[in-house]
């Protein structure tokens, strides 16, 4: 079987670590033959990035540096939840100043007029679901957080892609089974590229309310799978015990074991993250 390449780099926040990362896995042949590119970042919460709840700023600055070598259009996305508005989000954390300043808009997707359906065969509790038609016409960047979440174990890369259901009360997945939502929905949209953002992680109680810990880590990946099984083995948490983790790898949409880990070395950075 063809191992899976993830990048993990240890730097401190800034724009450097997210460029290694992103050229050690070669994200140009990710994204070719696309004119539209979104970033799917964190917003939980209107907690800024140094608590570890949401996405910092500054990983997704780097990441649209680099996408300007591409001859594409960028978009910065996340949408309404129950207990958050996606527009002061992006407002209170930062991303929207940042944004303007390199010409970037950033889009809350509960309010994107045109929507499509998306029939997901053989899904584990979804027949279909509704996005905004952007999402099926872009790219997607998981721009996702190093944490621990209290009903999902983890909320890496796939756990991210949640946010592009444009519902704001999205309590009602819930209640179909939220790992099962996450594997139907990575089934149907999967991203192009995950970037964790591992600067500032949380343990603890997260999605929310956890510690922050200080990592000092980018990892990134082609397969969602793999990256985001590589993040929890950072976290000293074991994948297979992760629902939607371990049930993506079984519908053949990533690889949980055959990793190629780059940069650092996987023993050398793991820190046993306290679980709620």
């Amino acid at each position: 079987m063809r191992l899976s390449k993830v990048a993990i780099v240890k730097g401190k926040r800034g724009h450097e670590p997210v460029f290694q990362a992103l050229d050690m896995i070669d994200y140009k042949s990710a994204l070719s033959g696309w004119k539209k590119i979104l970033i799917k970042v964190n917003f939980i919460t209107t907690k800024t990035w140094d608590t570890g709840a949401t996405t910092d700023p500054i990983v997704v600055e780097a990441i649209i540096k680099k996408l300007k070598e591409l001859p594409v259009e960028v978009y910065v996305v996340e949408s309404d939840a129950t207990m958050t508005n996606a527009d002061k989000a992006f407002e209170v954390t930062g991303m929207k100043e940042m944004c303007l300043r390199n010409g970037i808009e950033c889009l809350n997707l509960r309010h994107e007029k045109e929507k499509t359906k998306i029939d997901i065969q053989n899904g584990e509790t979804l027949k279909r679901i509704t996005v905004p038609q952007i999402v099926t016409e872009s790219a997607i960047i998981s721009a996702a957080k190093l944490k621990t979440h209290t009903a999902t174990g983890v909320t890496l890369g796939m756990k991210n892609m949640f946010g592009l259901l444009p519902d704001k009360f999205k309590s009602k997945y819930h209640f179909k089974g939220i790992s099962k939502v996450i594997v139907d929905i990575n089934t149907v949209l999967r991203p192009a590229l995950t970037v964790i953002d591992g600067f500032v992680g949380m343990e603890g109680r997260g999605p929310v309310g956890g510690k922050p810990v200080q990592m000092d880590l980018i990892l990134a990946g082609k397969d969602p799978v793999a990256t985001d099984s590589t993040a929890c083995r950072v976290m000293g948490i074991e994948p297979h015990e992760i629902e939607h983790i371990y049930k993506a790898h079984q519908k053949g949409l990533g690889n949980i074991d055959d990793v190629e880990v780059v940069g650092e070395r996987l023993e050398n950075v793991t820190r046993l993250f306290a679980r709620s």
